[in-house]
């Protein structure tokens, strides 16, 4: 600060020396200095007079009843305001003087060096907000003691400074009159405090109002993942519109006799066999477009679709009238009689949650734990379907399960030629820990797993059937759902049990086979994205919603037709 004095001092100096000093100085003191010091973020003055009740940060100390008739006079203080406006007005001429320069770079020219830059573009906005929390305080002060004048010019100056600050998120948004606000705000605060400052009182309110806001964003936030989630999970119109145009042209047409073809193809070992569990049409059909448009040989390629019965007359006739070279065979779950509450323990648990959510609505609101339990997915018995891949499909020795939010960018088939070395299920790694997903404070969790064991990805797997029917994987993981029935070794979700049914029995793949986090992460590196084999669209921003991340969108709306009679008449906007 004495650098800033005897800099401003010796400006000064020279200035008043020259008339055009003189001319500059009276229009500075124009209706348009406001507005002036507005538009440049360095607002000294305003920064100084935090000193008005910089004694708030101190009340926490304070037990003496007589501190307000300790505090210090406000000469002092009026004295740092004077010199704070020279300084201020010493700053406007040389910038307006600089005008005068002829400038060769432009708006990024400044006549101040580096060291006299402000790198705070927000100090008055800053201000003006801390100026309404200490106004507030005063204000529940001042009308606990029923001083009337005085909580109307608060609630007038809160109002005011309010509406100024808006939304604004830097000193460049202000209106040009909030700096004149924060002035006014300024002189109601010193009226204040010279009436009614107690520091017990500030520190009580102060601490009220931190309660306060902390209920407040506590109840925000399951507010926003309760919405998220409802957002993400709602079927949108033309989603709703596929199916149900397909399904019904589905039955007048005649179509529920005809399957494929090429029914041998089905458990054939020399084909590729892949599984896909989904009652999305639209987003099954871009999984199967995009694997066959990379295959060598589309004729080796095999699709074992499962979905439930709302959807399956709508799934299989979406692949009826557009035939590919591929097999593509689809299935209702409804038909896996052996699939039952009675030989699966999570179906048991599921059928638990919905009579809860039947008789207990409130069982389920988002302001509890179980906000997630909301999400279809979690209450699909498609979702936990992947572990029965041995009884789904008992003539087959491998396959390739695939989620219906990946779109795959390579060809695949050089999967089914990895020695798995044993390994039951060939997957990439993540860079998330055991403990992440497994409640380790269990003494049944720790003693049989390692928290720092790298998890793994579901999305795109190879599985070994032959050896995981040997190694009984299903009754591994009937067990461990059986001893999680309060969901108390781990939350909701398929990969925990995952993690555990599969520990030890992992082979890693290469990153570039699968890159993970296009359905919550915006920054992911594009050029992985576009090396990766399978893209995976993993979160709440699915590419067929709304809520897609705009750049990313492309990499799955490209295996669209938007041509398509029934896309265009559902009105598709992709």
């Amino acid at each position: 600060m004495a650098f800033y004095s005897k800099f401003f001092s010796s400006f000064g100096i020279l200035l008043v020396l020259s008339s055009q000093f003189l001319n500059l100085v009276g229009s500075v003191q124009s209706d348009e200095r406001d507005s002036v010091l507005v538009s440049a973020p360095q607002v000294p003055a305003i920064q100084s007079r935090h000193e008005d009740y910089q004694h708030l940060l101190d009340c926490q100390s304070c037990d003496d009843p007589q501190q307000p008739q300790k505090m210090k006079s406000m000469e002092g203080s009026s004295d740092l305001r004077t010199d704070s406006v020279v300084t201020e007005l010493g700053k406007v001429v040389a910038v307006k003087l600089s005008t005068q320069f002829n400038k060769i770079t432009g708006q990024n020219y400044s006549i101040w060096r580096r060291e006299f830059d402000n790198s705070h573009s927000d100090s008055l906005l800053r201000h003006m907000k801390d100026q309404i929390i200490v106004a507030r305080v005063y204000h529940n002060i001042a009308r606990s003691k029923k001083i009337s004048k005085l909580t109307g010019l608060l609630s007038k100056h809160i109002k005011q400074s309010e509406r100024e600050v808006g939304e604004a998120n830097s000193d460049f948004e202000l209106h040009p009159s909030a700096f004149a606000k924060a002035k006014e705000m300024e002189l109601a605060l010193m009226l204040a405090k010279r009436e009614i400052h107690d520091c017990n009182k500030v520190t009580r309110q102060l601490r009220a109002m931190l309660e306060s806001s902390e209920e407040f964003i506590s109840v925000e936030k399951k507010r926003r993942s309760f919405l998220l989630q409802l957002a993400s999970k709602t079927i949108a119109k033309p989603l709703h519109c596929l199916p149900m145009q397909l399904t019904t042209d589905y039955f007048l047409n005649d179509h529920y006799d005809k399957e494929p073809t090429n029914m041998d193809k089905l458990v054939d070992p020399s084909c590729y066999h892949y599984a896909i569990f989904s009652d999305n049409v639209l987003a099954t059909s871009v999984v199967v477009n995009s694997t066959i448009a990379h295959a060598r040989d589309p004729n080796k390629h095999v699709f074992h679709i499962v979905t439930n019965r709302l959807n399956f007359a709508a799934m299989k006739m979406w692949f009826l009238i557009h035939p590919l070279l591929a097999t593509v065979h689809v299935q209702n779950i409804d038909d896996f009689h052996w699939f039952n509450s009675s030989y699966s323990p999570v179906l048991n648990q599921l059928d638990s949650l919905i009579r809860n959510e039947v008789n207990y609505p409130a069982f389920l609101s988002y302001g509890r734990k179980y906000i997630k339990y909301r999400n279809p997915k979690y209450l699909s018995m498609l979702n936990h379907l992947r572990f029965y891949l041995p009884e789904v499909y008992p003539k087959l020795d491998k396959i390739l399960f695939l989620d219906d939010d990946v779109v795959v960018q390579k060809d695949l088939t050089p999967l089914w030629s990895i020695d798995m070395k044993g390994m039951v299920n060939a997957a990439v790694e993540i860079n998330h820990r055991f403990d992440a997903y497994l409640d380790f404070s269990k003494s049944i969790v720790s003693e049989n797993f390692d928290p720092h064991a790298y998890a793994w990805a579901f999305g795109m797997n190879v599985f070994d059937l032959k050896e995981w029917k040997k190694r009984n994987l299903t009754g591994v993981y009937h067990l461990w759902q059986v001893l999680n029935k309060d969901q108390n070794l781990w939350k909701l979700g398929s990969l925990p049990p995952g993690l555990i049914t599969f520990n030890n029995l992992i082979h890693p793949l290469d990153q570039t086979w699968h890159v993970l986090g296009l359905g919550y992460n915006p920054i992911l590196n594009l050029s992985k994205i576009e090396e990766s084999a399978v893209i995976h669209y993993n979160g709440n921003y699915k590419p067929w919603l709304d809520l897609a991340i705009p750049k990313y969108k492309p990499y799955w709306s490209k295996f669209i037709d938007i041509d398509d009679q029934y896309i265009q008449s559902c009105n598709f906007h992709l």
